[in-house]
Parts: structure tokens; sequence; C-alpha cells
């Protein structure tokens, strides 16, 4: 057994033991390689099929390719696709694009709010999300089984000990409890293990002909490719094996402040 079967049996085993534990569960999918990979993951873990929805926060402002791909895949895997949006504020204006919010406002009332009024509506009482703990130093502090209190805001300071694979699940009435199941994957591994398996993934990961491609994916707005020449899979992994470029370098919202990222988790963001 490698490195990426004990990476997926791991994953695995905590999909399982989440979805024993919890009802009405749902998956988080941004249609980015991380959320991708966690979806796979799923699949593998009940044979082909996906036994909760999967939750796509629609800000309106995706690169239109990414919602033709997440459509692609939901009709081609028969997914249960639950898309949600914050049309309040959307139909508002009260935006980055037009002007009348910051980067992080708008990520706030968009994703953020956008998530916990979906989650309210479905009384989603457990929900997973493909985030790592090697992406962006807040992730770092979170734990496989993570809970939220009733507003779905995330005490950093009060998280339950994981020692040697030993994870709690029972949790007191109304916990809103977050799965992490790939907190101990990094980049690389992601990327590896696309390659292994062959996955489909959205093209804005490779290379285009002016030597740019995505990194990391969120609304256009926001998000700016990084130089590269890596055009597959394979080139991806060399690169990655030898860069110096931030994951994130690409997603304006992270350089407003020094805390907004840590401010938006504590407060419900994915």
């Amino acid at each position: 057994m490698d490195h990426l079967d004990e990476l997926e049996h791991q994953s695995v085993f905590i999909i399982r033991e989440a979805f024993n534990k919890f009802e009405n569960m749902a998956m988080l999918w941004s249609i980015g390689k991380d959320s991708t990979v966690l979806l796979w993951l799923a699949r593998k873990a009940f044979f082909g099929h996906v036994p909760f929805p999967l939750v796509h926060i629609d800000t309106s402002y995706k690169i239109p390719s990414m919602i033709e791909y997440r459509d692609k895949l939901a009709l081609e895997w028969n997914l249960n696709l639950v898309v949600g949006q914050n049309k309040k504020v959307l139909d508002s204006g009260i935006d980055y694009p037009r002007g009348k919010a910051t980067r992080v406002e708008c990520c706030g009332s968009l994703k953020k709010d956008g998530l916990k009024q979906l989650l309210e509506e479905k009384n989603y009482t457990g929900v997973i999300v493909g985030v790592r703990r090697d992406e962006e130093p807040t992730r770092a502090k979170e734990r496989y089984f993570s809970p939220r209190d009733k507003n779905m805001e995330w005490n950093v300071e009060d998280q339950p000990p994981e020692l040697w694979d030993q994870f709690k699940t029972d949790f007191e009435a109304g916990t809103h409890i977050r799965i992490h199941p790939l907190l101990h994957w990094t980049e690389l591994n992601i990327w590896e293990y696309i390659q292994r398996e062959n996955m489909p993934i959205i093209p804005l990961y490779f290379a285009n002909e002016k030597g740019e491609r995505y990194r990391s994916l969120g609304c256009y707005p926001c998000t700016f490719p990084i130089k590269s020449n890596a055009s597959n899979v394979a080139e991806i992994v060399e690169e990655l094996k030898h860069t110096k470029t931030a994951e994130r370098a690409g997603r304006a919202q992270d350089q407003e402040s020094e805390d907004a990222f840590e401010k938006l988790r504590r407060e419900g963001y994915m």
C-alpha cells in the first residue's frame, strides 16, 4: 500500500463514519480540485453512489466553465445537486463587483451567509468539506469532526482532541458539525491522486496559450491565474515539487487584511 492508498483509506473511513453518525448530512462541492477529489472518494466509499446531497453555493460570479463542469458531472454521476444563493444580497447589488462592498465582505455575504441560509433551510446538521491543513494557516487549526454552535460559528479554542485516529462523533443536540476528510492531504497529494485515478478535472487548472493557469478557483472578479507552463496533470505534479508560490496567491480576498480569512472561518465560512 503506497501513500495515496493510505490517504484514500483514511478519508473513506472518515466519510463512512460521518454518514453512520450524522443524520441529514450534505457535502459541499465548490467544483475545485479538492472538493472534486472529495466527491470521487465519496463515490468510492459507497460503491459509485453518493447517498447525500451535494451543496454548491453559487455567488453568480463563478467562471462560466465551472458551472458547465458542475452540471455535466452532476448529470453523468447522478448527483443530488442542491444550489444555494444569497438572493437578497444579489438583488440589492451590495457586493464587491458592483463596488458596494470589500472583497471580504462580499465573501461573507455571498458565500458564508449563502451557506448558512441553505443549511438552515434544509436543516443539514453535518456538512462534509474539502479543506486541507496545508492550504492556509487557519485551516491547520481544524479537526476532522469540528463542532460549530447554533449560529454555525467556529470556536477554534474549543475543539475536541483527536489522537491516534480516535474521533469524537457524539455531540450535544443542535450542534452543527463540519467534517474534513482531506485534512491530512497536501496539494501535491491531491494532484498525484488525480493523476493516478485519471479523474475528470476542469481545464482551468491547465496552462493556456498565454502561459497562465488557475491554481485555486473562486469568483472571477477575485481569482487570478498564475504564470505556468503546466498543461496536464503530470506537469502540474512536477511543478508543485519545485514551486515556492503559495497555493492561494491568486485569491485577492486573502490579501485584504492579515486576519480576514480567520474571521470568515470563525463566523461559519467554508
